[in-house]
């Protein structure tokens, strides 16, 4: 092909194609020949795509509605950013949109190349041309204890002032330092500097980096904060700042502690306004290990920790005796046994949140029941939380981990909006079987509500799916644009997968007019 030319090539699948074709995008590149679609395999695209039309045209005659209309929504390609790699939900941001580029953190498991295995991966994608790129950070970096990757090592971002991206990223709890690069030149975060550690102490055991920027803080120069997990080694929120941009960094505290009694550890998620305002919304501890796990909120500012309601708690250099010094949110018990998912701030700078609880029948045991989670949603309304029940979450994603659920996001430009992973019917708990190979698979729905989270109507995002769909996130800084992106494949533990990390992009508005169920 002559220089310019452009290679069309056959996009993987699409999500809610009815009776269209799957989009061919061009790409320019190579000059290899179309790739089909691998759940096509070696068989005949247009043999397959006679038996899918009269498949599709069947369907419509018996139920009477269009191919658009089964689900909602109009019909969406699923874009593969990359094909291998996974993340934990504990680290922020994971993914971010700078300058019309998103810009996505994963861990690679090697399953296509077994060089890649561990390592730590960015893809910036061009939100207006396609063209994407992917950079190692760090390659091949091991837990050291049998596997050779974890989803715990993903990295977090915060697009600096000058407009360069800051990448922190760490072992899960086994090395007592961080690793953090910074992008070469503002708007091209597929070029990095050097790569540098910071350890806050010899003793420190870190893992799960959140990157906040106060623009207000040293002396209005700005300040970075990271807060990630395990300074001295115990295992609590703890964090590090910058004040020239994440250049150096100077060592913190523990900011909520524990009972010595009971060494729990408590999982914080982060929002914050970018000035001066730090939100924690966070547990008693890890739900496998604190049976009756509540969450809690809190927020930062001008050096002290507040109550939701603004009652002053003490200085972030002090930090919490317990987590129970908070706003508690959902009071858990041996029945319901919570976990944090997500936080967001609303226009008016409100907190609102999105949780996990896992249901214990009566006379089970706590350490066995994992086939029922749900799904809440709870908004700060200026003077209490309101927190509802909003969805069924199916079951955990394997024995070990009872309260690993395909998990739940906030939009982070739209309070009425989430998006859930889930194995059955978000309003009735019903197993969803898929009519690609009868199997249960974790699929994505959109939630949207119009009464402050009183009701919720809900459209599949993907459905009838082959593998399962997990981890939904909605990237900051997306503008008009909704960027949805999930981990794609089949996940047996964090350091056992394999995924891809896909997503769709959307206008604003038609991801906020969804035909519901």
């Amino acid at each position: 092909m002559g220089k310019g030319a452009a290679r069309w090539e056959v996009l993987p699948d699409c999500v809610n194609c009815g009776s269209q074709r799957p989009a061919l995008s061009p790409q320019k590149q190579g000059g290899a020949a179309p790739q089909v679609p691998p759940e096509l395999g070696q068989r005949s695209l247009g043999r397959e795509w006679v038996k899918l039309s009269r498949i599709f045209r069947l369907l419509i005659c018996v139920v009477g509605v269009s191919p658009l209309g089964l689900y909602g929504g109009q019909p969406r390609t699923v874009i593969v950013f990359n094909d291998d790699g996974g993340w934990c939900w504990f680290q922020g941001e994971r993914a971010l949109v700078s300058d019309g580029t998103l810009v996505i953190g994963s861990v690679a498991a090697g399953v296509h190349d077994p060089a890649r295995r561990g390592n730590i991966e960015v893809v910036a994608y061009d939100l207006s041309s396609g063209r994407k790129r992917l950079s190692v950070l760090h390659p091949r970096l091991s837990d050291g204890q049998g596997s050779q990757y974890d989803d715990h090592n993903a990295p977090a971002f915060l697009v600096r002032p000058d407009g360069r991206i800051l990448a922190v990223y760490s072992k899960h709890g086994l090395e007592n330092r961080f690793y953090y690069r910074i992008s070469a030149e503002p708007g091209n975060p597929a070029m990095w500097q050097a790569e540098r550690t910071f350890i806050p102490t010899a003793s420190s055991r870190i893992t799960y980096s959140n990157l906040v920027w106060l623009a207000a803080e040293n002396s209005s120069k700005g300040r970075i904060y990271d807060f990630f997990r395990g300074l001295d080694g115990r295992n609590k929120p703890s964090y590090a700042w910058s004040d020239d941009s994440g250049e150096t960094w100077m060592t913190g505290g523990v900011f909520i502690d524990v009972p010595s009694s009971f060494p729990h550890r408590p999982y914080v998620k982060y929002a914050s306004n970018g000035v001066d305002v730090v939100h924690m919304f966070y547990t008693d501890g890890h739900p496998n290990e604190f049976k009756g796990n509540s969450n809690y909120h809190i927020y930062y500012k001008g050096g002290m920790l507040y109550k939701s309601d603004g009652s002053p708690i003490c200085g972030l250099k002090q930090g919490l005796r317990t987590p129970e010094q908070g706003t508690r949110i959902f009071a858990g018990d041996a029945a319901d046994i919570a976990w944090t998912s997500d936080i967001r701030l609303d226009r008016a700078g409100r907190p609102y949140v999105a949780y996990s609880v896992r249901k214990v029948p009566v006379g089970a045991s706590p350490n066995s029941a994992g086939n029922d989670h749900r799904y809440h949603y709870a908004r700060w309304s200026g003077k209490q939380w309101v927190d509802r029940e909003i969805a069924y979450a199916g079951s955990c994603l394997y024995s070990s981990e009872l309260d690993y659920t395909g998990n739940i996001t906030l939009d982070p430009g739209d309070p009425d909006t989430v998006y859930i992973s889930t194995n059955v019917e978000p309003k009735s708990g019903a197993p969803l079987l898929s009519r690609a190979d009868g199997k249960r698979h974790y699929e994505i729905f959109r939630g949207t509500t119009t009464d402050g989270g009183a009701s919720w109507s809900w459209t599949a995002i993907t459905m009838d799916s082959s593998a399962d769909n997990l981890r939904p996130i909605v990237p900051d800084g997306s503008g008009d644009n909704t960027v949805l992106l999930w981990l794609r494949g089949a996940y047996r533990a964090y350091t056992d997968y394999n995924l891809a990390v896909v997503g769709v992009i959307s206008r604003r508005q038609e991801a906020a007019t969804p035909r519901g169920r």
